[in-house]
């Protein structure tokens, strides 16, 4: 079991406070309180990112900065003129602080030099759903692997993408345990979730691809305790039943954790934790002995009008320098030597991963998270919420 507070040496303080409470202030609706039930949720946002802008400038998506389920309609990107010979960067939100040093170090490379950039930042799955639809990109880096892949039949992204030694991802994370200063409750394992002392909160996984990850963590983690698959979702739902807020995204249950105070653990990424408490707020967190590993994906595209470059940046961002400050800011590098350089990310007891525990996101996704027949829209069923 491993638990951090503030006082660790890569908790870089105060120096990004303000830029963590502008994200959760636009993090999108406000919680909706309901006890030991799934609250309803919203729509999940199709509105596309905001133009991005030249020169290295970035541009926000009203969107969440989670990924999210697949709408029924895909949204119309906000049209803007891209700059001719510029990276367009088409990201997830969570990394952006990362790409705010990553960018200009590969501007001063031998590789990247007379480079310039565009950058647009929303949700993952806000995101592949605006590039689908025509938003201009030359690099895209999302969340979640199917947020990428999807880009691949219609011509956008190349079919071997993850074909490199990394499968296509360049940073990891896990599934942590938020809990207020001191962990006052104690909370260290799964179990202690579903004390009758404990509330929970988490995004609603039908809406909030980064809920996806929680929940699968939570089901595999039964699993590696030796519970059959009936027990393992029968833990999900008396999980579900001490949830006390489902919001739509991950950064709003953050907020609804942080600036609401509501729940007594928060589930969710260790990089969100970490950033929150570079940050100034008041949290620690707990690495559970068991947990589902976050593996976030990057590829370029086939239709960006700088291709050479676009290339050149993502082979960069596989560097020891480029993954150094993926690991200063929370993300756990893929480098295995620049991972080890780091003591703030243990080695769980027992790390899952969706490729070799849950059959792959093509098998794990709809068998969990189809809104229709899926494992946790019948849990929300069960409990009295239509989706």
């Amino acid at each position: 079991m491993f638990r951090h507070n503030p006082s660790n040496p890569l908790m870089r303080a105060a120096a990004l406070t303000g830029v963590f409470l502008v994200a959760v202030a636009c993090a999108g609706p406000a919680a909706t309180t309901r006890p030991a039930t799934p609250a309803a949720s919203s729509a999940p946002s199709t509105s596309s990112s905001a133009a991005p802008t030249t020169g290295g400038a970035a541009t926000d998506a009203p969107a969440t900065d989670a990924p999210t389920a697949d709408p029924a309609a895909s949204p119309t990107p906000t049209p803007f003129q891209a700059q001719p010979g510029a990276v367009t960067l088409v990201a997830y939100s969570t990394p952006r602080e990362a790409y705010a040093e990553l960018i200009p170090a590969f501007q001063g490379s031998d590789a990247g030099a007379g480079s310039t950039f565009e950058e647009s930042y929303g949700g993952s799955g806000d995101q592949s759903r605006a590039v689908l639809a025509g938003l201009p990109a030359d690099v895209v880096a999302l969340a979640l692997w199917p947020d990428v892949e999807k880009l691949v039949e219609p011509g956008i992204v190349a079919d071997d993408w993850d074909e490199n030694e990394y499968g296509g991802i360049i940073h990891d994370s896990v599934v942590v345990f938020d809990v207020r200063p001191g962990n006052p409750k104690n909370i260290q394992t799964w179990d202690d979730l579903i004390r009758d002392d404990v509330t929970v909160i988490t995004p609603n996984p039908i809406t909030s691809g980064g809920a996806q990850w929680n929940i699968l963590a939570a089901y595999q983690a039964q699993i590696d305790a030796g519970k059959s698959e009936d027990e393992a979702i029968a833990y999900l739902e008396e999980l579900a039943q001490h949830v006390l807020v489902w919001d739509p995204s991950a950064r709003d249950a953050l907020n609804t954790f942080l600036q609401a105070g509501q729940g007594d653990v928060l589930i969710g990424y260790e990089n969100e934790a970490i950033f929150a408490q570079q940050s100034g707020q008041p949290l620690d967190y707990v690495v559970p002995d068991s947990t589902l590993l976050i593996e976030n994906a990057i590829a370029p595209t086939t239709v960006g009008d700088a291709p050479d470059e676009a290339q050149a940046f993502v082979d960069f961002l596989y560097t020891p320098e480029a993954q150094t400050v993926y690991g200063n800011h929370g993300f756990r590098p893929i480098l295995p030597d620049v991972l080890a350089q780091f003591d703030t990310f243990p080695t769980p007891t027992n790390l899952a991963t969706v490729n070799d525990d849950l059959g792959g996101w093509a098998e794990a996704r709809p068998k969990f998270f189809d809104p229709d027949e899926g494992i946790m829209a019948q849990i929300f069923s069960d409990l009295g919420i239509e989706n």
